[in-house]
């Protein structure tokens, strides 16, 4: 079939020794053109290399031999004010922002302008955190010196304070007999909860994670979501227990986590007004809850027939607002599969066909149309509408994919969604991660020791370092970048746990929260957009003092770095691969513990 034009016209084309001589001109003017830009480039090389590490961009994948060069940076100490300071979820800005749907404690980062370029402070007092498994049941009283919650709930038995240490008996607003007894009214009700069939789970108000930290003992990997506050520092208490947490509410944007990825959903009393905003809440559950996964929900409108008198309203509300759940339920798919005394569950459709019916144009919620995709969840608007499980993943539900510890070194189904992925690639990646392993426990002994228990892999590919640390009595977060190959349901359907990051912004939790960071590449990959600097002052934020980071970087910056991290009063060695190539090296640092000398303003 002849090519044609725009217009549907037959192309015509010259024969080829009309097009020889012009070709063989052109050809000769951009030789003679780049050689012309190549000495003007290799005139100002050095020049560049030397800029300050602020105003330089990431270099090209051939990177030069010659290592970054920076300029000396010397960092002041923040004032004692900042000593839980977290840039993004500040409640110094939150006048800013409007109490919509509590839109003011969402994610609102400060412009580059107002950015603190300090060190923050550990509380005066501050003590190297009790370990883990002591640590689930008390801390330090000076780690984290908010009485808040122990006046405020010392009937609900959250916490209590003895001495110097802050206390957990496993209290809650709905246990009263303690977090284990709960639970195990739950897995009656739940038996998948014992068979290694439910093992992600997401806490949402997490209170001090007591349900977190109980599930850890039963298999079970929980993320504990709360927002920044005033007073309570859930989240804070939650890691300095050793128990997952990030910082985080439900309100007007997606959750950072992909779709049908979670295979359980809880919510113990939260005040999260579920049949609200036509819903809109509980289709973000919906979003991210796998198919086949559970939604747990304790407390109003659950046993109204026996709670309503202590939650100042009447019978008949209750039961008009219990109805409107059911209904509001069925209307996305899901099934009432259990309840009992205060704990109702309910279970998502693995059944795609249910959602036929959302097809007729009056049906609530509608299908999401728009274009979004379902995993898109860094600063994306929740919409009032549904995201349909994708038909074509077969093994994907809860009923289908492995049960946990399986489930870890099966290849996920969802690989073949991202850039370049295979079984090949996957059975690759952990090999490689399990040499790797082994040579940052001889470089760093502390690893599956005591010593650490929070760890961050600041930007995973398939969570291979989180699989080949699993034994060891530490948990991963598992970060995904949100300009990265969306590889993050893939570390979901490993039964691992993470969330989509932006570095060139502060992560949503406290300060003092990770024994050890790990990153693979990250300057390598992000130093075109995010200012180096910033993303050290972050990890310092966030790192404990006495904690790890394990920096693999190319040799390019890798001097670069420990330059930067002596004046953040991290002491690093530098360290050959596993290979011992030379364009790669990896970076040990340890941050120092140190005091504020600053006075609060």
């Amino acid at each position: 079939m002849k090519n044609k034009d725009k217009d549907g016209k037959p192309l015509s084309y010259p024969d080829k020794s009309s097009r020889m001589v012009p070709m063989t001109i052109m050809f000769l003017v951009l030789c003679g053109f780049s050689f012309y830009l190549g000495g003007i480039f290799c005139s100002e090389k050095d020049r560049i290399v030397s800029n300050d590490v602020a105003k330089t961009g990431s270099p090209s994948k051939e990177v030069s031999s010659s290592p970054l060069q920076v300029k000396s940076v010397s960092f002041t100490e923040c004032s004692a004010d900042y000593q839980d300071y977290t840039p993004c979820t500040d409640p110094k800005r939150w006048k800013k922002y409007g109490t919509h749907r509590l839109t003011f404690l969402e994610r609102h980062c400060p412009p580059i302008f107002e950015r603190k370029d300090c060190l923050v402070p550990p509380p005066d007092g501050y003590k190297p955190p009790i370990r883990w498994p002591k640590s689930k049941n008390e801390c330090w009283y000076r780690n984290v010196p908010y009485d808040w919650i122990n006046k405020q709930k010392s009937n609900q038995n959250w916490l209590r304070k003895e001495g110097e240490k802050f206390l957990f008996p496993g209290g809650g607003t709905m246990f009263p007999k303690g977090v284990g007894a709960y639970v195990d009214l739950m897995q009656d009700l739940i038996p998948e909860m014992q068979d290694g069939t439910i093992r992600t789970a997401i806490d949402t108000g997490c209170g001090v994670a007591s349900w977190g930290g109980d599930l850890l003992d039963r298999g079970i990997l929980t993320v504990s979501l709360a927002p920044r506050d005033n007073h309570e520092a859930q989240v804070q208490f939650a890691l300095e227990r050793g128990i997952p947490a990030i910082l985080g509410i439900i309100s007007t944007q997606r959750l950072p986590f992909p779709s049908n990825s979670f295979d359980m959903a809880h919510c113990s009393r939260c005040l999260i007004p579920w049949t609200e905003f036509g819903g809109i809440y509980l289709l973000e559950i919906h979003r991210i809850l796998r198919p086949g996964g559970f939604w747990v929900l304790s407390g109003p409108p659950v046993n109204y027939e026996n709670r309503w008198r202590g939650w100042n309203t009447t019978v008949e509300e209750q039961k008009s607002d219990y109805d409107k759940l059911q209904e509001l339920l069925t209307s996305m798919c899901f099934k009432l599969y259990n309840k009992k005394d205060d704990i109702a569950v309910w279970q998502k459709s693995v059944d795609n066909s249910c959602y036929d019916k959302l097809t007729n144009p009056d049906a609530y919620p509608p299908k999401c149309d728009d274009g979004t995709e379902p995993d898109a969840a860094w600063y994306t608007p929740l919409r009032p509408c549904i995201v349909v499980p994708n038909p074509k993943l077969k093994k994907s539900a809860l009923t289908t994919v492995p049960k946990w510890p399986e489930r870890l070194s099966v290849t996920p189904e969802r690989i073949s969604y991202t850039p370049s992925g295979s079984s090949n690639a996957f059975k690759h990646d952990d090999s490689k991660w399990s040499v790797r392993l082994k040579h940052y426990k001889s470089l760093l002994p502390a690893i599956g020791t005591e010593k650490i228990r929070n760890v961050m892999d600041m930007n995973t590919m398939y969570g291979g370092f989180a699989a080949a640390v699993v034994n060891d009595p530490l948990w991963v977060m598992n970060v995904v970048s949100s300009y990265a190959a969306n590889t993050l349901p893939v570390v979901y359907d490993r039964g691992l746990i993470g969330t989509y990051h932006d570095w060139c912004e502060a992560f949503s939790t406290y300060p003092r929260t990770y024994d050890l960071l790990h990153l693979d590449g990250l300057f390598t990959a992000e130093s075109h957009r995010c200012d180096m600097n910033f993303v050290l002052l972050e990890m310092d934020r966030i790192l404990r003092p006495n904690g790890y980071t394990i920096i693999r970087e190319s040799s390019y910056f890798v001097d670069a770095i420990s330059t930067i991290a002596k004046e953040m009063r991290w002491s690093c060695r530098k360290e050959e691969t596993e290979y011992g190539v030379e364009k790669e090296k990896v970076l040990i640092c340890q941050k120092k513990l140190w005091y504020s000398s600053n006075k609060s303003l």
